[in-house]
């Protein structure tokens, strides 16, 4: 009778060990990591929040769907997603490739004592906290980088809701990292993220809101098959509820369901490929 919290017991520290091992190596190049995962933001809030407004180019007031807010105020929640989901898919994409195809790779995890279905949860859940210390790096970035007079108009509306958001969303960048890293070829993944990943954050809904699209019908609908949508809708919501937003219960619905899902079929193809 006592066999089955010790069982469990002996999981959680696993799962825990394993974790932290994985942080512990991200914490060690935690400078080239803070560089790589600050730079593009930077550089997109450098360029429009500052330089543009700057010159008087015409770019700051009045982005589509700020009803006159600075387009700093509509760039930020979508920075900010955008890099929660890069950062949360590529820190198990290339990792999870590299042990799949490469000889030996993980079996030192396979023979954990645990089973391999857990091993893969906990791959999912250190990729969506890198993911979730990335979104918390890019803040203070893209709040203080922008020339005078474009000061985004942020600020913590609702914070269970930021919590749930930021979970979820982290959850679903993770979990569908895991699936596309178990199901593609090795030699696919730099195309994975030239083709599909930066066309993805052009049209998330990083730089507009969703609901600035109306006047793009078909445009407004064809983006929603893209999960980045919903994370930035849900921060614009959370963070800036002054802006036009996406109703709540669709991209909540969508951010909870898909991590399920993805979560569900992520660890089904990892076991596979694991055990095969």
């Amino acid at each position: 009778m006592n066999q089955v919290p010790a069982v469990r017991h002996s999981v959680v520290r696993t799962v825990l060990a394993m974790t932290a091992r994985d942080l512990r190596v991200f914490r060690r190049s935690l400078v080239m990591n803070s560089v790589r995962i600050v730079l593009q933001p930077l550089l997109f809030v450098f360029v429009f929040a500052y330089v543009l407004p700057s010159i008087g180019s015409g770019v700051g007031g009045g982005a589509p769907g700020s009803g006159g807010l600075t387009f700093s105020t509509v760039m930020v929640p979508g920075l900010i997603g955008s890099t929660m989901i890069m950062q949360s898919m590529a820190a198990i994409i290339f990792p999870l490739v590299m042990e799949l195809s490469g000889p030996g790779g993980i079996e030192d995890r396979a023979l954990a004592p645990v089973p391999v279905q857990v091993i893969g949860v906990q791959k999912i859940i250190t990729a969506a906290v890198e993911g979730l210390v990335a979104g918390l790096l890019v803040i203070p970035v893209v709040m203080l980088v922008h020339a005078g007079g474009q000061a985004p108009d942020i600020g913590v509306s609702n914070w269970p809701l930021l919590i749930v958001v930021m979970l979820s969303g982290a959850l679903f960048a993770a979990s569908l990292g895991m699936y596309l890293g178990t199901v593609i070829n090795p030699r696919q993944v730099q195309v994975l993220f030239t083709l599909v990943m930066f066309p993805a954050m052009m049209l998330g809904c990083v730089y507009f809101t969703w609901d600035s699209l109306s006047g793009v019908r078909w445009l407004q609908f064809a983006v929603l098959a893209n999960p980045m949508v919903y994370l930035n809708e849900g921060l614009r919501t959370a963070l800036t509820p002054q802006l036009d937003h996406m109703a709540v219960w669709v991209f909540m619905l969508v951010l909870v369901a898909g991590s399920a899902l993805f979560s569900w079929f992520a660890i089904r193809t990892f076991t596979r490929r694991v055990t095969a």
